[in-house]
């Protein structure tokens, strides 16, 4: 199901990113990679460059693709823009992905990477694809949950008219060597500050390690369709945001405390029964994924 790609050129937004960087990097040693993004930082570009990854400086929100390769098998568009200022948001993720894929309508396969993020709020319910959206992430990023919503709508819109086999795969938290929300708890931790906690606890989630996600990237190609094929991406096991508050705060040997307040993001818990159909299980255990972590980011804390 989830067999490795090689020899295939394929199209990558946001390489430099926190999800894609190490999907950028595994792809990059068995296929021709192309990366597109700003490239503000000189050294992250060099590093990529450096495992043959061609690297194209495009802005997004521009919306010019009059230099990226059109001859693509796959794109992979892993770019999010969070300006929190709506024209550029709107520009950078939902026109950008229509004109994209426009650009490449000649590609195999498009996987949109999106964000259980377009949810409502429901506690511990465990959401469906079909479930209600809604602006769930108004009190931290204003503009991050009608921007994702409005670019699934633009990515719909466009596999039909395009007839371009597209996924539209729904992250929900995204974690691993190179960072994530979680390694922002664990910064928060050691500056002794309080996690910020909803109170319609628990505040159930679905953690996905980057080993995860990068070994789910081929079935999510495969299984795309016309009309887009819609999945939640996330971990096996759900947990809850102050259960792994907890266990970093152990591994750093620190103390947790707690903010609870509804000025921060609820519990999103997914039910995976169409990821297992299309994508199997995922292998990382969150505590082991979370240990990785803080060894790569801190590992003054593990010695």
């Amino acid at each position: 199901m989830n067999e490795p790609l090689l020899g295939k050129r394929i199209l990558i937004t946001g390489p430099t990113g926190q999800v894609a960087r190490p999907v950028t990097e595994a792809l990059a040693a068995n296929n021709d990679v192309i990366g597109v993004a700003r490239f503000r930082d000189e050294a992250a570009r060099r590093e990529l460059e450096s495992i043959g990854v061609t690297c194209i400086a495009v802005d997004l929100a521009a919306s010019h693709f009059d230099d990226v390769p059109d001859d693509v098998d796959y794109v992979l568009n892993l770019a999010v823009v969070k300006s929190n200022r709506w024209e550029v948001d709107l520009r950078g993720n939902a026109e950008a992905a229509g004109l994209l894929m426009s650009h490449c309508r000649s590609a195999a396969a498009f996987l949109h990477c999106s964000s259980t993020g377009v949810y409502s709020h429901a506690a511990s319910h465990l959401l469906t694809e079909t479930d209600p959206l809604g602006d769930n992430h108004r009190v931290m990023l204003p503009t991050y949950s009608i921007a994702k919503i409005a670019t699934e709508a633009v990515v719909r819109t466009e596999a039909r008219q395009l007839n371009l086999p597209t996924t539209i795969a729904r992250l929900n938290v995204p974690y691993g060597d190179n960072g994530g929300w979680p390694l922002f708890h664990l910064e928060m931790l050691l500056a002794g500050a309080p996690i910020m906690v909803h109170p319609d606890r628990p505040n159930l989630f679905n953690p996905i390690h980057e080993d995860d996600i990068i070994a789910t990237i081929p079935a999510l190609l495969a299984a795309a369709t016309v009309p887009a094929t819609i999945v939640n991406w996330g971990g096996d096991q759900q947990v809850d945001l102050e259960d792994w508050v907890q266990e970093l705060a152990t591994i750093a040997s620190v103390d947790a405390t707690f903010d609870i307040t509804e000025a921060t993001i609820g519990g999103v818990t997914i039910d995976n029964t169409k990821r297992l159909e299309l994508l199997g299980p995922t292998t990382v255990d969150w505590r082991d994924g979370m240990r990785r972590m803080v060894a790569a980011q801190h590992p003054e804390l593990l010695m």
